[in-house]
């Protein structure tokens, strides 16, 4: 008992995307779970997933994304900043790094490297 540490773990928010992550060809299972439309055809689509704080820039983001690519915007909650789009991997692919390199370079934010599955 003597050596037992307690650890508090906190989130402050800073100015960072802390995931930006591509699911290419998921199973048609994932697009319902997500509640994403399900009358669009996916076919060989793709999901993005990003999380930013503070969590308004998601709609920047969006924004952003949208403007870049033909994605479709699957969610994004301002008070999570979480956002979720789909589109081909390419559009995917295009939409997250017009996302960071714009809260990058505009805005001055810590960004983390996408990822694939």
């Amino acid at each position: 008992m003597e050596n037992m540490q307690r650890i508090i773990q906190e989130c402050v928010p800073g100015r960072q995307v802390t995931l930006a992550h591509i699911i290419a060809s998921p199973d048609d299972t994932l697009f319902q779970k997500l509640g994403l439309d399900p009358r669009i055809d996916y076919g060989n689509a793709a999901i993005g997933i990003t999380t930013v704080t503070p969590s308004e820039t998601a709609i920047i983001m969006a924004d952003i994304g949208m403007k870049a690519s033909g994605i479709t915007l699957g969610f994004v909650d301002r008070f999570s900043g979480s956002l979720i789009i789909t589109g081909t991997v390419s559009e995917v692919q295009a939409s997250l790094e017009a996302m960071q390199d714009y809260v990058q370079e505009k805005l001055g934010y810590t960004v983390c490297p996408i990822t694939k599955t």
